[in-house]
């Protein structure tokens, strides 16, 4: 139970914006590892508790949790979520302000990453090193994060990760629209759009489909 919740349920309900969904997962995880005295699941339990609170507004809550948690997560020895928690805390610290905290975050969630050739989100790891960049606002900027957001849609598309390729493919588009590249931004999102059959009452395709009727 405590491997489904924290492996699919968990996971899956907050990055498709399901939060009331993720709040009784969470919960369940959270009481089942401890009634077990289960370190790992109560750990990760944590983590995705302090991404729930930042994902809700909780944003200095939800990172001290999500911090500290981490810290349990690795005394345990689990390696194998946390380029992904590392993601949600550099998203978390940009969202408060603190871009280049959050920057050394994703830097380290890459890094490791590559260490472990745990590459299942690397594709998301390079998206949101891409935005982060954006908020630097430096002449370089917009050419650094355009090349991360390439090799996001890259790596996505190598690994078959629809979902991954969607969200990379928003952030180019949003990007290139901003520049005033309007048409480039359709072609490049409406085919990936187009793919989906399934799904379209969650966040990334509400912002997807919100995106596309931007365009002209």
């Amino acid at each position: 139970m405590c491997y489904t919740l924290a492996r699919a349920a968990c996971p899956v309900a907050l990055w498709v914006g399901d939060l009331a969904a993720a709040e009784r997962y969470v919960s369940m995880l959270l009481d089942d590892s401890a009634k077990l005295a289960m370190a790992v699941w109560q750990a990760e339990g944590r983590c995705f508790k302090g991404m729930l609170l930042i994902k809700s507004g909780g944003d200095n809550t939800g990172l001290r949790l999500l911090r500290t948690a981490l810290d349990e997560l690795r005394e345990t020895g689990s390696v194998l979520s946390e380029s992904a928690f590392l993601c949600a805390l550099a998203e978390g610290l940009a969202g408060t302000g603190q871009v280049a905290e959050g920057l050394a975050a994703i830097e380290e969630a890459l890094e490791r990453s590559e260490r472990s050739e745990g590459r299942w989100c690397i594709a998301e790891l390079l998206r949101v090193k891409g935005e982060l960049i954006l908020l630097e606002n430096s002449d370089e900027a917009v050419g650094a994060a355009g090349d991360h957001f390439r090799q996001a849609l890259d790596w996505a598309r190598r690994q078959g990760a629809l979902s991954w390729e969607l969200r990379a493919a928003t952030s180019l588009a949003r990007m290139w629209r901003d520049q005033g590249r309007g048409k480039d931004a359709r072609e490049l999102l409406a085919p990936v759009f187009g793919r989906f059959t399934e799904g379209f009452d969650t966040a990334d395709l509400k912002e997807a489909k919100a995106l596309l009727g931007s365009l002209h």
